[in-house]
C-alpha cells in the first residue's frame, strides 16, 4: 500500500484550463477533484477536505473572492491552502485576493512549472511528507523520501500502514485525531474498515517505536482517538 496521494481541488470554469491542471497534477502523483463553479467548489471543499485548493477568480454562481472568503471563515476548511488563479494582474487585485485569505496568487497565463513550484511550497508548509520531507518529533525522525524511520538514531522497522499512520500524526504533532479522521487519511475515504482495526495498528506502531526503550510517544484520548505527544 502506498502513502495517501495529496488531494488538490481545482475550481475552474474553463474546461481547457481544468484539463491542463488535471493532466499535470495527476502525472505528478496528485489526486485531482474539479469543480466548474463556485457553488460546486464550496460543496466539494467540505466533502473532500483537499490538501490544497486552486481557485479561479472569475467563476459562475459564486465568485472566487467570495469562495475564498467562505473557505477561510469555516473552521473545517480554514487551514486548507488556497492558490488564487486570475487574469487580473493589477497589484490592487493581488492585494484584494491575499487580504481575502488566499495563500498565494498566480496571474494567468502561467507556466505549469511555476504552478507546480508554488503548489509544492504550500504543501511543504501544511503536509510536508507529501513532498518528500524529513519530519522530526522528539527523538523520532521519519524520512518520507527513503521510507525510513529512526528513533534515537536507531532504525525502526514499520509496515506500510504503520508508516502512513506515523507520517500522518507527525505532520501535526499534538493534534488529536479521531479514528474516523485516521481512516480517511491513512486508508482513504472509500475503503470500509472497522475502527477497531485502527487500534490494532496504533498498538503495532507503539510497540515498534518502543522496541529499543523510550517513552510511549502516542497519547490515547479516551472516547476520541489518538495524538502524538
Amino acid at each position: 500500500m502506498v502513502h495517501r496521494q495529496p488531494v488538490v481541488l481545482a475550481i475552474e470554469d474553463e474546461s481547457a484550463q481544468r484539463e491542463i491542471i488535471r493532466y499535470n497534477l495527476e502525472a505528478d502523483g496528485f489526486r485531482v477533484v474539479t469543480a466548474e463553479d463556485g457553488e460546486e467548489g464550496l460543496l466539494l471543499a467540505i466533502e473532500e477536505t483537499p490538501d490544497l485548493i486552486l481557485l479561479d477568480w472569475m467563476l459562475p454562481k459564486v465568485s472566487g473572492i467570495e469562495v475564498c472568503r467562505q473557505l477561510k471563515a469555516r473552521p473545517e476548511t480554514r487551514n486548507i491552502p488556497v492558490i488564487m488563479l486570475s487574469a487580473r494582474s493589477e497589484d490592487l487585485d493581488k492585494v484584494r485576493g491575499l487580504e481575502t485569505g488566499a495563500d498565494d496568487y498566480i496571474v494567468k497565463p502561467y507556466s505549469v512549472l511555476e504552478l507546480m513550484a508554488r503548489l509544492r511550497t504550500q504543501l511543504r508548509r501544511t503536509r510536508p511528507s507529501s513532498v518528500g520531507e524529513r519530519l522530526a518529533f522528539g527523538d523520532i525522525v521519519l524520512d518520507s523520501a527513503e521510507h525510513r524511520v529512526y528513533r534515537a538514531g536507531q532504525p525502526v522497522s514499520l509496515g506500510p500502514t504503520e508508516f502512513r499512520l506515523l507520517s500522518t500524526m507527525m505532520e501535526k504533532p499534538g493534534r488529536v485525531w479521531t479514528r474516523e479522521q485516521l481512516l480517511d487519511h491513512v486508508w482513504g475515504r472509500d475503503i470500509y474498515i472497522e475502527t477497531r482495526t485502527i487500534d490494532v495498528h496504533v498498538g503495532r506502531l507503539r510497540k515498534a517505536l518502543m522496541q529499543n526503550g523510550g517513552e510511549d510517544p502516542i497519547r490515547t484520548v479516551r472516547g476520541t482517538g489518538y495524538a502524538l505527544g
